[in-house]
C-alpha cells in the first residue's frame, strides 16, 4: 500500500472509530463500571474480532455473505439477539457506585474480552461495511498477505486508542454516574436493545 493511500485509510479509520457504534458504546459502559484497566479487556476483544473480521472480508468470505440471502439473514439476527441480551445484561446491572462494589472487582478480565470479541464479530454491518470499504485500497498487485497486516494493525490501533479515550473519560466522570444510579445503566442497555433490535430489520 503506498503511504498517500494509507493516510487515506487513516483518516478513514479514525472517522469510523469516533462514529457511535456497538463497541465504542461496550468501552464506554465497562470504563464506567469496571474501570479503564479492566474495560481494556473488552477493547482488545474487540480489536482482535474487528481484525478477525477484516481477515474474512480481505480473503472472499464477504463476497459469499453478500450474494447469499439465507446467510446475511442469519448473521443478522444472531448479531441483533446478542446484541440484545448485552441490552439486557447492561440494563439489569447495579447502580454504579463510587466505590466499586465486589461484583466489579470479582469481574474476569476473560468475561469482559468476550464480550468485546463477541460484539465486533457478530455484527453482520460491520463485515459488509468492510468487504465494501477495503476494496477501494487493496493493491491487486502487491502482497494480500502484507497489505491485510497494514490494513489491520491501523484499524485496531485506532480502535484501541478511540475506545480506550472513551473507557478512560467514564471512569473520571463516575462521581456522577453514581448520582443519577440505574438510569445510566438503563439508557446504555435500552441503545444496546435498540441497536440490535433495528439490525434484522434494516435492508
Amino acid at each position: 500500500m503506498q503511504f498517500e493511500t494509507w493516510l487515506v485509510f487513516l483518516v478513514a479509520c479514525v472517522g469510523l472509530s469516533i462514529s457511535p457504534g456497538p463497541n465504542g458504546l461496550l468501552a464506554l459502559t465497562h470504563g464506567a463500571m469496571h474501570g479503564s484497566r479492566k474495560a481494556s479487556f473488552t477493547i482488545l476483544g474487540g480489536a482482535v474480532g474487528f481484525v478477525a473480521v477484516i481477515a474474512l472480508s480481505m480473503f472472499g468470505i464477504g463476497a459469499l455473505i453478500k450474494s447469499s440471502v439465507l446467510w446475511l439473514t442469519v448473521l443478522k439476527w444472531a448479531g441483533g439477539l446478542y446484541l440484545v441480551w448485552l441490552g439486557i445484561q447492561v440494563w439489569r446491572s447495579p447502580a454504579i457506585t463510587i466505590i466499586v462494589d465486589r461484583s466489579a472487582l470479582e469481574v474476569q478480565g476473560w468475561s469482559l474480552f468476550r464480550q468485546g470479541l463477541l460484539s465486533a464479530v457478530t455484527n453482520p454491518k460491520v463485515l459488509l461495511f468492510f468487504s465494501a470499504f477495503l476494496s477501494q485500497f487493496i493493491d491487486p498487485q502487491r502482497s494480500l498477505a502484507q497489505q491485510f497486516f497494514v490494513i489491520a494493525a491501523t484499524f485496531a490501533a485506532t480502535e484501541i486508542i478511540t475506545e480506550y479515550v472513551l473507557a478512560s473519560a467514564a471512569h473520571r466522570i463516575r462521581p456522577w454516574l453514581a448520582r443519577i444510579g440505574r438510569r445510566f445503566n438503563r439508557s446504555c442497555g435500552g441503545a444496546f436493545i435498540a441497536i440490535g433490535a433495528a439490525l434484522p430489520l434494516r435492508g
